[in-house]
């Protein structure tokens, strides 16, 4: 589990293909020597297990699916990386609750500058925006941002100062893909609305009536 608060930026040295997975080798030597092999990485928000660890490097491995749904096949040897270690009981939550377990892959599609500020719109899968409201949490390439507006394939986060100096986010270009995972929350109250809603449509009752029968159901506070 993780916050979505980046603590380095880390480069990618080397990439070999493994099979159907692949090995990422990404160097950052303050991060590097507190690691032990074994433990868990977000790297762009993908929640990576340490199997290798230099004086200045760590070695990950990505399977096929992990592939599928996130950037780090796109990435090459000089790329930078968000990285964030795996949030431990009583350390303070700073973010959000992140899984680095990503949904899709989005892409950046308009920036916004107002001074030191960016408003940056990402398109993305229509199932994902489902899952998101204004002013909810998004995690994107691992950062924990606020949502700022959702339209059906599209949303708006605003970055500070801070955020474009410390992520990935403050260089990425139009068209970039980025890797989003929605609030764990509200995969739970989507999932219980669509299995809440199945059942009455696939007979032809009224699936509105089913969810204010079973909001009357709930017991009084």
């Amino acid at each position: 589990m993780f916050t979505g608060i980046v603590e380095s930026l880390g480069t990618i040295c080397a990439v070999a293909d493994e099979g159907a997975g692949r090995t990422l080798v990404v160097a950052e030597p303050v991060l590097a020597p507190a690691l032990v092999v074994g433990e868990s990485v977000a790297v762009n928000g993908v929640c990576l297990t340490v199997v290798e660890r230099g004086p200045e490097t760590f070695r990950f491995q990505a399977g096929p699916e992990t592939l599928r749904r996130s950037n780090l096949g796109d990435l090459r040897p000089g790329d930078r990386v968000n990285l964030e270690r795996s949030l431990r009981l009583g350390d303070r939550l700073g973010g959000h609750l992140v899984q680095g377990h990503v949904d899709g892959v989005g892409h950046i599609a308009e920036r916004i500058v107002h001074g030191d500020w960016h408003l940056v719109w990402f398109r993305c899968p229509p199932p994902l925006t489902r899952q998101m409201v204004p002013k909810g949490s998004i995690a994107v390439d691992g950062v924990s941002l606020t949502l700022v507006d959702v339209k059906s394939d599209r949303f708006s986060v605003a970055l500070i100062p801070h955020t474009l100096a410390v992520t990935t986010l403050g260089h990425k270009v139009i068209g970039a893909l980025v890797n989003l995972e929605t609030d764990l929350f509200a995969k739970y109250v989507a999932k219980y609305l669509d299995t809440l809603v199945a059942g009455p449509a696939a007979s032809g009752a009224d699936p509105w009536a089913a969810l204010k029968s079973a909001s009357a159901r709930r017991p009084s506070p």
